[in-house]
């Protein structure tokens, strides 16, 4: 073998450890896994579509969803905020996500902390990317449902 060809055989090599061992480095980090409740608390929530139990999309402003339209804030310490999209006050309170991440609980408080209602929810998506829960508007009748899909967002929460 003349010089130029072992140059080229060694920078071969060379190159095929340093890929390999970046390959490896990149492997044995464990990615860093969120409970459900930590997910929640991760983002700042803005209603962004509902759909209903055929799967097709309903506005907004339909009065079957509207009243959970808007901005939610979940924070670490299990409290929560939530806001109209124009910005005015909806409710706060408490909040729980179920280690399984299948429900949510959230207990609305009045602001001298008496429960105005306690409100339990099927989550059926929860990532750092989508949030939807679904609502049944007759407690006896599953057949019939609404599901409200929240994004994240980068609207600051109104003071």
């Amino acid at each position: 073998m003349n010089v130029i060809q072992k140059t080229v055989l060694c920078l071969i090599v060379l190159f095929c450890t340093i890929l390999f061992i970046g390959c490896s480095k990149d492997n044995d980090e464990t990615p860093q896994t969120l409970t459900p409740a930590e997910v929640l608390a991760s983002v700042s929530w803005e209603t962004t579509n509902a759909k209903n139990n055929k799967g097709q999309n309903v506005v907004l402003t339909d009065a079957n969803v509207a009243n959970f339209v808007g901005y939610a804030y979940f924070k670490a310490d299990g409290t929560f905020t939530m806001y109209n999209l124009d910005d005015s006050p909806k409710m706060h309170g408490d909040w729980t996500v179920s280690a399984d991440g299948k429900t949510r609980t959230i207990v609305a408080r009045d602001n001298a902390g008496a429960i105005l209602f306690t409100r339990v929810v099927e989550i059926t998506v929860l990532t750092q990317k989508e949030f939807t829960y679904r609502i049944y508007p007759s407690a006896n009748d599953k057949t019939v449902y609404f599901d409200i899909v929240h994004t994240p967002t980068t609207h600051k929460e109104p003071k």
